[in-house]
């Protein structure tokens, strides 16, 4: 049913069936009580669906029902907490069947009962269940006060009962204190009752205990509550008493309107105000019935406007409502004082709830045209006010409910007041409600007021250009923040009526708006409406801006710098479209305020060198007048974004050259600084040597590039710099497409034949940076840099001069690629393989001496490039295990293979290690790639010994393999030299480790998987059998418990895969030690059942020796004393 949460009245039709297929369970006496409660479950989902109100009237209310009814309410626990929705419905049902027009006491027939006691009467019974369940916690309160307000009003009981009630509720309100849970249970429960009561019944029936109510209200001094549930009923019930006091009739002198045809409010304005007529009855409010109005009004109308200050929105939503009610039924004059204290919310002194309050009643006094035409002359101000109300607290604001409640009023007077009563004010409406649409920070309140000025355009007609603004800023539209403020604010601003005050909203409002990405915002959108209104910029916004920038508030001088960049850079664009002087739109106090800037900033406020280096860049490409200028010396390093513009504008003469001396401080300065011990002033000066023009590069080309490989060495004191390292990479390959190719140029000038294997050099080291720290793998970073530089320089290459690229070099960056591709990270390997397709289907020519092209295409078809998933495992794996076969890549493949099948991501295991599998059964039967794979996996081995970043992973690869079979081909070969290298290495891997805090924290991977390898190795046959059983029974006795026990368990295992290791006739006995001894126990212990294994299965026993033994060669280096030989 949740589907049907926003359009519950799609069920209306089928709502009578579900009640009666339901209720059919219910009635059927031979239904279990566990199918009734479901049924009775089941209706309650409805009901919360749809609404009690709406489901109500389809319950069967027939004289039969009142009995059972009955009887299954008495039958029901209160207190059990897992039949609540059975009594709610019940409640619901029961409420619904009082309505029967009947005397209840006729019903009661003769109440003595069969056995001479006196039967309770139907109304009594009824009575008793109510208030039973007005004191509960669960929902079937909310059912009972229902009930109340159905049974009391009842003529019959009204008569006998409904005083007593009363008394019974206000006592219990009175004894109850909403400081404890159970006080706020039988409070809410007490002003449900009344508060449906004084909604339902007769106001004859209930004035007589109005006073008698409100006064028992005002002594429980809700407003006190931390309950907003009980503040929101207290202010319902205040309201219901107000009503009660009242006479309910129409005010004679509120607001009509006349004609409400849309068709009419959209023709031509000036018929549409002529033809229209404004009724307005105030000549009768004369002649209205004259009658005393209660002193208790006075005490209900100051709650209600206390509770529109409420800190719920629930609160002052009801506050509202109550004041609009209220208010209908009063005298002109004593509405017009309710509506004067309504506008005394609207103060800088209040609070945003007191704003948020006053503009839902003032929606509500305008919906009921309680709010005359002669007061919208005080009411538009206060609106307009709250359309921008936004006060910071602490790092947020607070007001976005009221700019959204002051949409809600201007949606209320479009639908409220004539065309003719809004016309003096429309310019204002339409420019606030534009501009609350495109600039307001929060969706909800943007299309908030979308809505309401699409609404003033139905009803009113009298907006300007309304149907072409709501084309570009509906609902939809006004949902993207930078869209409303890039885009749609410059179609709206090409109307002349919104195109100044959408621009003083933005100086005004916005550049000083405590979130940064605002102001941003603003100043962007103030460049692109310059061109709405560049005279109005330059000589009214300009001079208004630039005493800000040097202001004392931080915000200001923030939004103010970047908006003078912004519109100087617009001004000078449109200058320079009209073939005119870049400075025609600025004046020499313009021109002087903006020189002034950085220098009256930065002196003072360090904070601000990226904003300033925003204008400085800005400036630069708007080619003001300020060459010379200690603008340009002082920040010619802040900022990268700027400095490119910076250098292209003022650092070049007219031959197009840079000053010798000039270029040599520059360069030399920022290369020194590529060494500096600050990472970040190293990532600074890489970004910096990278964006400097070719005319700075020009001659210096060999000290940046050396500047720049010193930055991606790795040393003990910088290993850490990860991000230095990614700039630098980056760095060289701008630096390269800067300065440009010739092969038989000058290394100084050009990339050519000289440096060119320098740069590949520089950039394929950056491949093999595997540098881990708290971050992670933050050497991914310096590798994707590396792929993406080296795709650059060669793409660079090709389309200038191939040949320099040779056969080696292109070796290397296409096997380095396929192996960053076969890794486990998936953003490194969608980046890989990424560039490694673009490499291989490049055609710019094609890129040269790439290996095995004709297969790679066939693996990786062109058609594909663009759709395969590289994040995906499932669709990775199975290509680049293809590479295997191919004898340049398959080290490479198998060297990042390792690293994902060995890996602890799920995903990436299951498909990578799939993929080897099925590879390895291509080639099972076929001896020399067997050979020539095996070959490759030891090379692998052998290169990574004791690296742990490839070793621990390859080791659980390897298990895998031995599991799989993968060398089931090599099993019957006695001492087959796969088998004795993988022992040998293995051993080797484990050997002299000391580091404590390794072995402890990968005792589950590490060890444990290492044992495994052994136990695999226990297929192969020969003398490697005889080895491995000799290395585990030396781990037999490791000093770790967790290792000894780990290694008989295997051991354990793998006698029972491999059975003719042992003797048939030793087996039981070999098998009964190994699971039988507590080999967590002291080692003098573990040690002899050990020596026994070896005993029994004729295996050498190790043997101790002293801590200190120059006879290395034939120890078995453990890492603690007390070592074993062989």
């Amino acid at each position: 049913m949740d589907k049907y949460q926003e359009q519950p009245h799609l069920l209306d039709r089928h709502l009578e069936w579900m009640m009666n297929s339901l209720l059919a369970i219910v009635r059927d006496n031979g239904s279990p009580p566990p199918l009734v409660h479901l049924a009775f479950k089941f209706l309650y989902i409805i009901t919360k669906v749809r609404g009690y109100k709406r489901f109500l009237p389809l319950f069967p209310h027939e004289v039969g029902d009142l009995q059972p009814v009955l009887d299954m309410l008495v039958d029901q626990n209160p207190k059990d907490s897992e039949t609540w929705e059975t009594r709610y419905m019940l409640l619901l049902w029961l409420s619904m069947i009082c309505l029967i027009p009947f005397d209840l006491a006729r019903f009661d027939g003769n109440i003595t009962s069969e056995e001479g006691h006196a039967r309770v009467p139907t109304m009594d019974r009824i009575l008793k269940i109510a208030k039973c369940y007005l004191v509960v916690s669960d929902k079937a309160r909310d059912a009972a006060a229902v009930l109340v307000s159905k049974f009391i009003v009842r003529p019959d009981v009204r008569q006998k009962r409904m005083p007593d009630f009363l008394d019974w509720t206000l006592s219990m309100l009175s004894k109850s204190s909403f400081q404890t849970m159970e006080g706020t249970v039988v409070m809410n429960g007490m002003l449900q009752a009344l508060a449906q009561l004084f909604k339902h019944g007769k106001r004859e029936d209930c004035l007589p205990y109005a006073a008698t109510v409100l006064e028992c209200l005002d002594n429980c001094k809700l407003s006190e509550s931390n309950q907003m549930v009980l503040r929101k009923l207290g202010m319902k019930l205040v309201q219901r008493l107000g009503l009660t006091f009242v006479k309910p009739k129409v005010a004679k002198w509120r607001y009509q309107r006349g004609c409400r045809s849309l068709a009419a409010n959209l023709q031509a304005q000036s018929s549409a105000v002529q033809n229209q007529m404004i009724i307005v009855a105030a000549n009768e409010a004369d002649k209205e019935e004259e009658y005393d109005i209660p002193g208790e009004i006075e005490n209900v109308v100051e709650q209600l406007l206390v509770g529109l200050k409420d800190k719920d929105t629930i609160v002052r939503w009801s506050a509202a409502k109550g004041i609009g009610r209220i208010t209908g039924r009063l005298p002109k004059e004593l509405a017009d004082d309710v509506i004067g204290s309504l506008l005394d919310c609207f103060s800088f002194q209040e609070t945003d709830n007191a704003w948020h309050g006053g503009c839902l009643a003032l929606a509500e006094l305008g919906r009921r045209g309680l709010l005359l035409p002669s007061r919208i002359s005080d009411v538009v101000p206060v609106i307009l006010k709250a359309l921008t109300y936004d006060e910071k607290r602490g790092a947020c604001s607070v007001g976005s409910n009221v700019r959204d409640a002051a949409c809600y009023v201007c949606w209320a007077f479009a639908r409220a007041y004539d065309p003719a009563e809004l016309i003096p004010f429309i310019s204002q409406i339409s420019s606030a409600l534009v501009i609350a649409a495109v600039f307001d920070r929060d969706v909800n309140c943007r299309r908030a007021a979308s809505a309401a000025f699409q609404e003033n355009v139905g009803r009113q007609g009298t907006f300007p250009h309304g149907i072409d603004i709501l084309t570009a800023a509906d609902y939809f539209a006004v949902g993207n923040r930078v869209n409303c403020y890039l885009t749609i604010s410059v179609y709206i601003a090409s109307f002349p009526e919104y195109t100044q005050p959408m621009i003083d909203h933005l100086v005004n409002m916005k550049i000083n708006h405590w979130d940064s990405v605002i102001r941003e915002l603003s100043t962007k959108a103030l460049h692109n409406l310059t061109q709405r209104a560049p005279e109005y910029m330059a000589n009214v916004v300009l001079p208004r801006l630039l005493p800000l920038s040097v202001g004392t508030d931080l915000h200001t001088r923030h939004g103010a710098i970047l908006a003078c960049a912004e519109i100087t850079h617009a001004l000078c664009k449109l200058a320079e479209e009209n073939n005119r002087s870049r400075t025609y739109y600025f004046n020499e106090k313009s021109l002087e305020g903006l020189k002034q800037i950085h220098q009256e900033v930065c002196n003072n406020y360090q904070i601000y060198f990226l904003t300033v280096c925003t204008l400085i860049e800005k400036l630069s490409l708007s080619k003001m007048p300020f060459r010379g200028d200690p603008i340009i010396v002082l920040m010619n390093d802040s900022a990268v974004s700027a400095l490119a513009a910076l250098c292209n504008e003022y650092y070049i003469n007219e031959n197009g050259e840079a000053d010798p001396a000039l270029q040599d401080e520059l360069v030399t300065q920022y290369v020194s600084e590529l060494q500096n011990t600050e990472e970040m002033i190293r990532c600074g000066f890489s970004r910096a040597l990278g964006a400097l023009p070719r005319f700075l590069l020009k001659g210096r080309l060999q000290q940046v590039l050396e500047g720049l490989k010193k930055v991606t060495l790795i040393s003990p004191a910088d290993v850490s710099f990860a991000e230095a390292r990614r700039d630098a990479l980056i760095a060289i390959a701008k630096v390269c497409q800067t300065i440009g190719v010739n092969g038989e140029g000058t290394q100084e000038e050009y990339v050519c034949k000289d440096n060119v294997t320098q740069i590949y050099a520089t950039l394929l080291s950056g491949m093999t940076d595997y540098t881990t720290d708290s971050r992670g793998d933050v050497g991914g970073w310096v590798r994707e840099a590396a792929m993406t530089s080296l795709m650059e320089v060669t793409l660079l290459l090709v389309q200038n001069e191939a040949e320099l690229i040779n056969a080696n070099i292109c070796k290397q960056i296409m096997c380095w690629l396929a192996q960053q591709s076969a890794e486990k990270i998936d953003k490194f390997r969608a980046h890989a393989g990424s560039v490694f397709l673009t490499l291989l289907h490049f055609d710019h020519p094609p890129v040269p001496h790439i290996p095995h092209r004709e297969e790679l295409e066939r693996i990786f078809p062109r058609s594909e490039k663009e759709t395969l998933n590289w994040n995906a495992a499932s669709e990775a794996f199975p290509r680049i295990t293809q590479l295997l076969g191919l004898p340049t890549y398959q080290y490479y493949v198998l060297l990042g293979l390792s690293v994902s099948v060995g890996g602890l991501t799920e995903t990436t295991l299951r498909y990578s290690a799939q993929s080897l599998f099925d590879y390895m059964k291509k080639i099972q039967n076929d001896s020399s790639a067997m050979e020539s794979f095996c070959e490759t996996l030891i090379k692998v081995f052998e290169d990574n010994l004791r690296n742990d970043r490839v070793s621990v992973p390859l080791l659980t690869m390897l298990d895998q393999m031995l599991a799989n079979g993968c060398f089931d081909i090599f099993t019957m070969q006695e001492n087959q030299p796969f088998a004795v290298k993988l022992f040998t290495l293995c051993k080797e891997e484990i050997k002299r480790s000391k580091d404590i805090r390794k072995l402890r924290s990968s005792i589950g991977i590490y060890f444990f998987l290492t044992f495994s390898r052994f136990c695999g190795l226990i297929q192969f046959q020969g003398d490697m059998r005889e080895k491995v059983l000799f290395q585990l029974f030396l781990l037999l006795c490791h000093p770790f418990p967790v290792i000894r026990k780990t290694t008989a368990s295997q051991v354990y295992e793998m006698l029972i895969t491999y059975s003719d290791v042992v003797d048939p006739a030793i087996m039981d006995e070999v098998m009964t030690i190994l699971s039988d001894t507590n080999w967590e126990a002291e080692l003098p212990v573990v040690r002899e059942k050990r020596n026994c294994l070896c005993d029994l299965m004729k295996v050498p026993k190790p043997q101790l020796v002293s801590k200190v033994n120059t006879d290395v060669s034939k120890t078995v280096h453990l890492p603690f004393p007390g070592k074993e030989k062989g």
